[in-house]
């Protein structure tokens, strides 16, 4: 019928469906934007200390990196059943279970970026007297942080996708609309939300990217050429950036 709403006609772009879900939309949005920031802010913050503690050698980097891929391949039906019992049905349940499967790209991002300091860069500090903290603040995490923030970056891209998983749960952000929109093939809803999910983590991965470029300043530097010369030499070089592999891939749900 002319003129019938794209509603009723459930048609895929549905520009009412924009206008009449409009707060529903955003509320879903910054639960989402929430939940894949806290993740990824507490991830880094338990990440940091395994993966010093994995550099003291092999004794402690095999067990460290082990259980985070352990970790990494548990189902998230069975991760969020495990903590269930802890967390009962709240937001900190989808969180910690995003932290959990963050470790595995930070520890090992942040692992390789120490290790690829060049030894001549911490053997000048020490001799300037820079005791062991002040060698890993200073030294040690500016020279690391291309492979740091790369890491970060894989691990909010892929905390974007998994947090709408969260929906089994009711705290998934987008995922709870794409959830609620299935059992009635919402087509609309659909899309939205999950077109919304990709923006979401273009946008990160960009702001994220650009964070990296004002921090590590001599990694543009150190590639500019000048008239006459093949590269310019400024400042430390940054650690080459071990390649982390492809995004994680989305969990497998049990059905």
């Amino acid at each position: 019928m002319a003129g019938q709403s794209c509603l009723v006609t459930n048609d895929w772009i549905c520009g009412e469906y924009l206008r009449s879900r409009s707060q529903e939309l955003a509320d879903a949005t910054v639960q989402h934007v929430g939940i894949t920031a806290a993740s990824v802010l507490i991830g880094l913050a338990v990440a940091f200390p395994l993966a010093l503690l994995a550099r003291r050698g092999r004794g402690f980097a095999g067990p460290v990196l082990g259980l985070t891929t352990v970790l990494y391949t548990v189902p998230s039906l069975a991760m969020f059943s495990l903590l269930l019992p802890l967390f009962g049905l709240s937001a900190s349940l989808v969180v910690t279970g995003l932290v959990l499967y963050s470790l595995t790209i930070l520890v090992r991002n942040i692992l390789a970026g120490l290790e690829a300091v060049p030894q001549e860069a911490k053997e000048a500090a020490r001799g300037m007297g820079y005791g062991p903290a002040r060698l890993l603040w200073e030294v040690e995490l500016p020279l690391a942080l291309p492979a740091v923030m790369a890491g970060v970056r894989i691990a909010t891209v892929s905390t974007v996708a998994l947090t709408t998983v969260g929906s089994l749960v009711g705290k998934g952000g987008l995922g709870n609309l794409i959830e609620d929109a299935l059992p009635s093939f919402f087509k609309a809803q659909v899309l939205t939300a999950s077109v919304l999910c990709v923006l979401l983590a273009v946008a990160a991965d960009l702001l994220l990217l650009g964070l990296q470029r004002l921090l590590t300043p001599w990694t543009r530097l150190s590639g500019a050429g000048r008239p006459g010369a093949a590269t310019t030499d400024a400042g430390p070089r940054a650690p080459a950036v071990t390649d982390p592999g492809p995004p994680a891939p989305a969990k497998a749900e049990v059905g």
